[in-house]
């Protein structure tokens, strides 16, 4: 029995890994699909070093010395308590939903991978291919009637997605780009103008087909409710929820916002991810060279660098990164503290907010 809640993502991410090792320029963005690794992109094959990757890394945030200051835990937590910084920009992963009972994907035996055996798909990325699901998409429908976010007694939001939230009620986030579908970031109160899914999530449908716009409550109640297949009013194709499948166009409003988000950066923090699949891996290497970088993650990843040391669960940094090792939710608690936020500063839960 598979969870009833759970982040697509900890499935798909294996597939695309190195898809996307390359540089994604503007013109790339526009036209972005999910792709698995299998061949690369057309649109990418003669991008080169891009020139939206040097304008951002040549605009350095902060007047003055070039030479970026050296960040700790502690400055940082200062700065968002201070207010010194405005414009913070939050990367999140699966990694963030674990401790929500999320399950990851490669575990022997517990792994997602391992559970979706039976239905029998010639490779398990499949159920999430929409090329697939236009031919057979009876596992998928039985697959999204036992994990549709938003069903009683699934997963709450965690200290990391609070974390965010708090952020938006201080006012220093300007956006959280989320690689998760699950729903948490909006459930702990992080408001529609402050997020990005960049991978979509189960508040919309549309046809496989023909992409006409389907109602999302029609779409739930046939593939929860009445297990069947939903079919579109005008072509008669079968109707999915708004997740992006590997082939289809990642959202609009990625590309709409990440360019002038990248410039006016003053902070990134980076929550519970791998940084192995692009677009949203190249957003820490898009900020100025001069913008403090922060990741809250188990294994040090992407373009981050920091002094190699033998110390575990701590932090560690170097000139603009640093890096807090261990779970992200400790590291969010520990800027809180080190912020003088205490966890009466968590907001609770908005569980008005229907997915």
């Amino acid at each position: 029995m598979i969870v009833t809640y759970l982040t697509l993502l900890h499935i798909i991410t294996p597939a695309i890994r190195g898809a996307f090792s390359y540089v994604v320029t503007p013109s790339s963005l526009a036209h972005l699909h999910r792709i698995p690794n299998r061949r690369r992109p057309q649109f990418l094959a003669n991008s080169g070093g891009g020139s939206y990757l040097r304008a951002a890394s040549s605009s350095p945030v902060s007047s003055g010395d070039s030479t970026p200051p050296v960040h700790s835990l502690e400055s940082i937590a200062c700065g968002l308590s201070s207010g010194s910084f405005r414009d913070v920009l939050v990367v999140v992963g699966a990694g963030a939903s674990v401790s929500a009972g999320i399950p990851d994907f490669r575990t022997p035996g517990t792994g997602l991978y391992d559970r979706l055996s039976h239905y029998n798909l010639p490779r398990p990325e499949a159920i999430f291919d929409i090329h697939y699901y236009r031919g057979n998409p009876r596992p998928f429908v039985e697959f999204c009637g036992e994990t549709w976010p938003g069903r009683d007694g699934g997963p709450a939001p965690t200290p990391a997605h609070r974390f965010m939230a708090l952020l938006g009620d201080a006012g220093v986030l300007r956006r959280v780009y989320t690689q998760n579908i699950d729903g948490l970031e909006s459930l702990a109160g992080v408001g529609p103008d402050a997020l990005v899914e960049c991978h979509g999530g189960f508040g919309s449908a549309s046809c496989a087909t023909c992409q006409e716009d389907a109602d999302v409550g029609a779409c739930r109640e046939a593939m929860v409710v009445r297990k069947e297949v939903p079919t579109c009013a005008q072509c008669g194709g079968p109707v999915k929820p708004g997740i992006v499948f590997f082939g289809e166009k990642l959202p609009a409003r990625f590309g709409k916002l990440v360019k002038a988000d990248v410039h006016a950066c003053d902070l990134l923090i980076v929550i519970g991810t791998s940084l192995a699949v692009d677009p949203v891996a190249s957003i820490p290497k898009w900020v100025s060279l001069t913008c403090p970088r922060l990741l809250l993650n188990r294994d040090l990843v992407g373009d981050f660098r920091v002094e190699a040391t033998g110390r575990k669960m701590g932090s560690i940094t170097t000139e603009r990164d640093v890096f807090y090792e261990g779970d992200c939710d400790d590291g969010d608690r520990k800027i809180c503290d080190l912020a003088g936020w205490s966890d009466m500063d968590f907001v609770p839960p908005h569980e008005d907010r229907i997915i």
